[in-house]
């Protein structure tokens, strides 16, 4: 497998409260990558997303690793990896008032070097499924935010989501309570196809189309990441812009 991830505080952001992580584990032939998009005044975002992001990878890499595994449970691994990540951010949360609020939205997850996958996601960074072959794009997670609940409920078209003055409030985040619910996916990669993680930056000002398009003019990860990060950039990207691409 080939990967690759690139971050930017985007056109107007003066921080960057985005991060991403991409490990390789060889006691599973696989690689753990991972994205949070951080959220909270000065810099307490990015804070939440590197203390998160950094405490799910180290539990699935360590849980993945350990020699008394006698048997892989991916679901039970990324949810307790979860659990874990939101503890972090939720009792650093309380160290004071400036870190009050504190949050972040997580997408990440294991794929196997057989293109196997199963991902997790909170918040509305999105996990994409590229089919080049048959020129497909397949959004896996779902966004936990307010827009994606008026679509479901037929309130608003995906259409309408995309220019909602609502667009950027998010039902569910990491750190903000004791507990929280992640949803669980799981995926196959056929070689040639590409799983794209980003954050709402991206999402937000690049639609899936254009992902697409991008993905079968360019067949790296490296050379896909940076057009799409072109993409958002010349469009003023007023929000960090995450991406991360693993292609079999």
């Amino acid at each position: 497998m080939k990967s690759f991830g690139l971050t930017d505080k985007g056109a107007i952001r003066k921080d960057n409260q985005d991060c991403f992580i991409l490990e390789k584990c060889d006691a599973k032939n696989c690689l753990i990558a991972a994205l949070c998009d951080g959220m909270g005044g000065a810099k307490a975002g990015g804070i939440a997303s590197q203390l998160s992001n950094k405490a799910f990878v180290s539990y699935v890499y360590t849980k993945l690793s350990s020699r008394l595994l006698r048997s892989t449970d991916y679901k039970k691994i990324l949810e307790d990896a979860c659990a874990e990540a939101n503890g972090v951010s939720y009792e650093y949360s309380h160290f004071g008032d400036e870190f009050d609020g504190m949050g972040t939205t997580i997408v990440g997850g294991v794929i196997k070097n057989n293109g196997n996958g199963y991902i997790i996601n909170v918040g509305d960074s999105r996990a994409y499924l590229i089919t080049r072959r048959a020129s497909s794009i397949r959004q896996i997670t779902r966004d936990h935010s307010l827009v994606e609940e008026l679509v479901e409920a037929g309130a608003i078209t995906a259409e309408q989501a995309r220019s909602h003055p609502q667009k950027n409030v998010i039902t569910r985040a990491l750190g903000s309570e004791a507990r929280v619910e992640c949803d669980y996916f799981t995926f196959t990669l056929q070689t040639g196809d590409m799983l794209l993680l980003c954050s709402d930056g991206l999402s937000n000002i690049v639609s899936d189309l254009e992902m697409l398009e991008c993905a079968k003019e360019f067949h790296e990860p490296e050379a896909i990441c940076r057009m799409l990060m072109s993409k958002a950039l010349n469009r003023g990207a007023r929000d960090n812009v995450t991406i991360v691409a693993v292609m079999r």
